[in-house]
């Protein structure tokens, strides 16, 4: 396995950076690497924050950082005071690239212990849990992701990743596009979505690239005549980052996207489970076989591994497991219990149900929201939606629709009529909060705390 150094001097003449300036890369990320080598040897590598705001400066940064076995934090440089706050107690940076320094306390780098596994292993901080207001991150090595990107290369059985980039770089799903591409010397586009979206597109043969989008992307693209044919021409398009609703995949297939629906997280480094485009055209619905790198088993609340098409609780084991969390390392690091429900079929695919935690208990029954949202999005409707509980004397939990009205004439009234012959009684929120927008971050994920805020305030102060 190459070094980040070895890949970086390989790719040094190569064109491969589509849209920018590779030779300016390679330069930038030389003299930073000299930089970090110097400070290195006197005996301590410095803690660096990562939020370069410009693609070029934050992945020449990054491979300087990982070549230099620097440990690197990556960050968004969108954060607010609080959560910056937050990032600057936890992790008390030597070096802070990309914002200014001048109102944050820096630390002693004399007083640092790094979390490395080994002097010749640089760890890589990946952030994860912004949505829930607080910031953690996932402890990667070139190891891990290199892991990633090797199950990624097998699973497609190819040997070289082209990728186009419309995602956040301090993100897992951002961050692994990259890595795919600089080391299997393939090339990378990257682009912001708001770019993509008003139809500045860099001039690329679609058909030899992967490009990688969450649901409420894909939405917006298919809105879109011609983005919606641009984008059927991609080799493959990556679908992760949140769940996708039945009338959205509907509408990809029906305009042969070659969607890819993943299942991953910063945790294992990206997606450890993929449908394949071919299997997706054909109509199957699911997360796909699970990647070459990774192994998952279905286990019940005992802990015993279920049978096919039995639902439980996931167990992930994969050579791309984050080591834990900053600044502490897992005890054992050879599997990853996550709060997903699923099952596998008979054939190895990987259906999700539904997040453990966000299970809600009404009247006595299960509710995943999952399933009720997906009929929701298909009564087509609603531009947006999420069902959550809230407690309730009578019913423990009242099943709660927060949403965003297609139409300002659709009531809720209406959404009900269509649900009735879809969902049982009990499936039928009881409560009706319309929106103009949803709290989700960048990669669709939503912010369920700030829903129950939403959900209270409303329920305190009703609409007449």
């Amino acid at each position: 396995m190459e070094r980040p150094l070895d890949c970086l001097n390989n790719l040094a003449q190569g064109d491969w950076l589509i849209g920018s300036n590779s030779s300016q890369f390679n330069q930038i990320a030389q003299e930073l690497y000299l930089e970090l080598t110097q400070l290195s040897a006197c005996g301590t590598s410095p803690k660096i924050i990562l939020a370069e705001r410009e693609p070029l400066r934050f992945l020449a940064s990054f491979i300087a950082a990982c070549a230099a076995n620097c440990p690197v934090f990556l960050c968004n440089p969108d954060w607010g005071t609080q959560e910056w706050q937050q990032v600057f107690d936890l992790v008390q940076p030597n070096i802070i690239l990309g914002i200014s320094n001048r109102e944050w306390k820096i630390g002693n780098k004399d007083n640092y212990q790094c979390p490395m596994p080994n002097a010749q292993c640089p760890t890589i901080m990946i952030p994860t849990g912004g949505s829930s207001g607080q910031i953690k991150f996932a402890i990667h090595t070139w190891e891990t992701l290199i892991s990633s990107v090797q199950g990624f290369t097998e699973y497609f059985q190819i040997k070289q990743v082209n990728s186009f980039c419309v995602l956040p770089l301090y993100h897992v799903s951002g961050l692994m596009q990259f890595m795919r591409s600089f080391t299997t010397a393939g090339k990378l586009a990257i682009q912001p979505f708001k770019a993509v979206e008003s139809g500045q597109i860099s001039n690329i043969k679609q058909s030899e690239f992967f490009i990688s989008l969450v649901p409420t992307q894909l939405q917006r693209l298919l809105q879109n005549p011609e983005l919606t044919k641009w984008l059927s021409q991609f080799n493959t398009v990556l679908l992760g980052g949140a769940p996708a609703w039945n009338e959205l995949l509907e509408k990809a297939r029906f305009h042969h996207i070659r969607l890819a629906p993943t299942y991953g997280m910063t945790e294992t480094a990206s997606q450890i489970a993929t449908l394949k485009p071919d299997d997706f055209l054909g109509g199957k619905i699911s997360s796909g076989q699970i990647l070459p790198h990774a192994k998952v088993t279905i286990r019940n609340q005992q802990g015993e591994i279920l049978n096919s098409n039995q639902i439980g609780n996931i167990t992930i084991y994969a050579q791309s497991l984050a080591l834990g969390y900053y600044p502490k390392t897992r005890e054992n690091q050879t599997y990853f219990q996550v709060d997903d429900l699923g099952f596998l079929d008979e054939q190895g695919h990987l259906n999700i149900v539904g997040r453990n935690s966000d299970k809600i208990i009404t009247g006595g029954e299960n509710i995943y929201p999952a399933e009720i949202e997906s009929a929701i999005q298909a009564t087509q409707m609603v531009a947006d939606i999420c069902v959550i509980g809230i407690p309730d004397k009578h019913w423990g939990q009242a099943l709660t629709a927060i949403y965003i009205p297609k139409k300002s004439d659709i009531s809720a009234l209406k959404i009900q009529t269509l649900l009735k012959n879809k969902l049982s009684k009990f499936k039928i929120p009881k409560y009706w909060i319309p929106q103009q927008n949803l709290p989700r971050n960048s990669q669709g994920k939503i912010n369920r705390k700030k829903l129950q805020q939403i959900a209270t305030e409303f329920l305190q102060n009703p609409i007449t």
